[in-house]
């Protein structure tokens, strides 16, 4: 029998993995700020609403890379395929080296998405929401193409995988 931790007993570890047992897919957000590429990875994505078109990202508040992205007109976001493991890790690098070899399209506003994603969005902040040690990022969605065919990147306990279709 397992025993519920209360809210004093919780342990970062142990949560973590809680929440690490829930599958998500995983997005690359991206713009062109101050002439360069800047972007990330993100595995907190989610549809918010349809009237007006939002989504959402939940961000580390110590990320060095948000305020930057925040500053952009339009950010690209951009839903990664089965195949994107290995985007993901550089994604999740370094700063210089995110989006090096990568093929992207940087839209005439300035948001920046990878070619090969299943789907592509170009949104705009819409609002913040402080969240502990996150914040919830609202984007405002202005536009949509559906990439390429495929299935989505799923992050699931630590480690990335792909959607297995029941019969």
């Amino acid at each position: 029998m397992s025993v519920m931790a209360t809210n004093q007993d919780l342990d970062p570890v142990a949560l973590r993995r809680a929440f690490g047992a829930f599958p998500t897919g995983v997005v690359a957000l991206a713009a062109e700020v101050d002439g360069r590429t800047v972007g990330l990875a993100a595995s907190s994505f989610t549809s918010v609403s349809l009237e007006p078109p939002l989504v959402s990202i939940s961000l580390a508040s110590g990320s060095r890379t948000w305020p930057d992205l925040r500053r952009a007109g339009s950010v690209g976001v951009t839903v990664l395929a089965d195949h994107h493991g290995a985007v993901c890790r550089q994604l999740s690098g370094p700063v210089d080296e995110r989006f090096a070899g990568l093929p992207v399209t940087v839209g005439d506003d300035g948001a920046v998405t990878l070619d090969e994603g299943l789907v592509r969005f170009t949104c705009s902040l819409y609002r913040e929401v402080e969240a502990g040690d996150h914040v919830i990022v609202l984007l405002r969605v202005h536009a949509v193409d559906h990439g390429d065919a495929g299935e989505p990147l799923v992050f699931h306990r630590s480690g990335f995988g792909r959607l297995e279709r029941s019969a």
